[in-house]
């Protein structure tokens, strides 16, 4: 097995657990060190979510993972389809489902079988008709072309061994004039040796952290324009909330991205009103 399998797996295993324990680890990796679950949350509120979104979800959706909230990003219309980037327990595609309405639709994608199945058994429960969660990669998304009006991800692209090819696909399932907003972790100097050898960190999200020009020039070869980047103002506050106790916070950040698939005869300015 080639070293970027056998770390898919840790992390496909470690987020089984995650779903089977609905503990709230992962990004937020308070039980991953020997340490007490985090409270979901607080920890969603940081991240800035209302109280209304969390009131709203079904139990155990709300994991307490990720590093801010796309679905406010992504400005959801009604009627508007939406595809997740590593849906995980379906927060995020439960609270796009209620701003794109009985017409519009939901698709959640995750590569961990325990995660979708308690995605599924979550959209049971909140009476979901209009969220569907599939099992698969980011890098190979099981979602037809130009089938989407946004994309999400909270935290997951860090995860992916092929960045590049997550924005390739994230491209080729929009439509034209198609939107990308995407919370996520970048790194903002460079990783210590033993941190980006780390599993563990990897799953916690910070060592597959990469720089965010690097960033801004996959999704410019994938064909977005429009890209907009911004860290999140309190990304210390969330970093360093996640006990790793190595100071992490100093050489990555939560990071807000957005990008447009550009629409026929569009300028690529990404202002939406060609």
């Amino acid at each position: 097995m080639s070293d970027t399998e056998k770390t898919r797996e840790f992390i496909r295993k470690r987020y089984g657990e995650i779903a089977e324990g609905a503990d709230g680890c992962g990004c937020a990796p308070g039980c991953c060190c020997g340490r007490a679950p985090v409270d979901t949350a607080k920890a969603a509120e940081a991240l800035g979510y209302t109280k209304d979104d969390l009131d709203g979800v079904a139990e155990h959706a709300n994991l307490g993972l990720g590093c801010g909230n796309p679905v406010a990003l992504a400005a959801l219309r009604e009627g508007e389809t939406v595809v997740d980037l590593g849906s995980g327990g379906g927060f995020d595609c439960f609270l796009a489902a209620e701003r794109v309405g009985e017409t519009g639709r939901v698709i959640g994608v995750d590569m961990t079988p325990e995660m979708v199945s308690l995605a599924r058994a979550n959209a049971v429960k909140g009476g979901y008709a209009n969220v569907e969660f599939r099992l698969g990669e980011i890098e190979h998304l099981p979602v037809a072309d130009a089938s989407a009006d946004a994309v999400i991800s909270n935290c997951v692209i860090n995860l992916a061994a092929d960045k590049q090819q997550v924005f390739f696909e994230a491209f080729r399932v929009l439509r034209p004039g198609g939107r990308l907003s995407v919370s996520d972790v970048v790194a903002t100097a460079e990783l210590p040796e033993d941190i980006k050898k780390d599993l563990a960190m990897t799953a916690g999200c910070v060592a597959g952290a990469i720089y965010v020009e690097d960033i801004r020039r996959m999704l410019e070869k994938a064909g977005f324009t429009g890209i907009r980047m911004a860290p999140k103002d309190n990304s210390r506050e969330i970093l360093s909330s996640w006990a790793f106790g190595d100071r992490v916070e100093d050489c990555v950040a939560a990071y807000l991205i957005e990008a447009v698939k550009p629409d026929a005869g569009c300028c690529g300015c990404g202002c939406g009103g060609c």
